[in-house]
């Protein structure tokens, strides 16, 4: 199964475009899909994404009979700023990976124009979700930072004409990430568009379209190794 993970745009989820629309696709093609609405932006405090995450493995892994679903080899998929916590969540890390929620490691990250660096928007962030504490939160960890030899396989994409990338620095997203990926011999994929606009989701009439199914292949590459 799959777990899709949209993007945000102020308090709510990109349920439609980068949730329905997606699990639909993964289940014509023979994949059960679960779309999470999770806690976003003023709700996102306390790391509250990476929590509902968390709980969306943990329900899933115990209702697998219920739900007639594999325990193990899940994928997790995520857009924009859901692929940012999909990409923190699929680290080893003690403090913030899937160890430290108990729960199984994914077989596979899919990511769609995921932000690895929030940049200066760090701070604004934590003024406006987080402002009652210093402790750290998770949009003050690029993805590329916990990259490591253990990370989960990772298919990822973005265009070149996302603007929204370039307004966060483009190089410090998708190529960025691609690079610590890179350093530590993960195994990956990566496609650069010319044409796939941010928030576009299955990408329909761009370069891009078609992107789930070779995601779809990846993932499944990684159950047989």
């Amino acid at each position: 199964y799959a777990i899709v993970v949209p993007g945000n745009g102020g308090n709510t989820t990109a349920e439609l475009n980068e949730g329905a629309s997606i699990a639909n696709q993964l289940h014509e093609l023979g994949y059960a899909a679960f779309v999470l609405r999770y806690r976003s932006f003023l709700n996102a405090s306390d790391n509250a994404p990476l929590y509902d995450i968390a709980s969306a493995v943990k329900y899933l892994t115990e209702h697998a009979d219920q739900f007639g679903v594999q325990r193990e080899n899940y994928a997790l998929m995520g857009f924009s700023s859901g692929g940012h916590i999909v990409g923190l969540i699929g680290s080893d890390n003690e403090k913030f990976g899937y160890k430290a929620f108990g729960i199984p490691q994914p077989a596979a990250l899919l990511l769609g124009y995921p932000i690895n660096n929030f940049a200066e928007v760090k701070p604004v962030y934590h003024l406006v979700i987080d402002p009652a504490t210093l402790s750290w939160r998770y949009y003050w960890t690029n993805i590329s930072d916990v990259v490591n030899e253990n990370y989960t396989p990772v298919f990822f994409w973005y265009g070149k004409n996302d603007v929204y990338m370039k307004r966060m620095g483009f190089s410090l997203q998708g190529p960025t990430l691609q690079r610590a990926l890179e350093d530590y011999g993960v195994t990956y994929k990566c496609l650069v568009f010319e044409n796939a606009p941010h928030a576009i989701g299955t990408a329909r009439g761009t370069d891009a379209e078609g992107w789930v199914q070779q995601a779809i292949e990846f993932w499944e590459q990684q159950t047989a190794a």
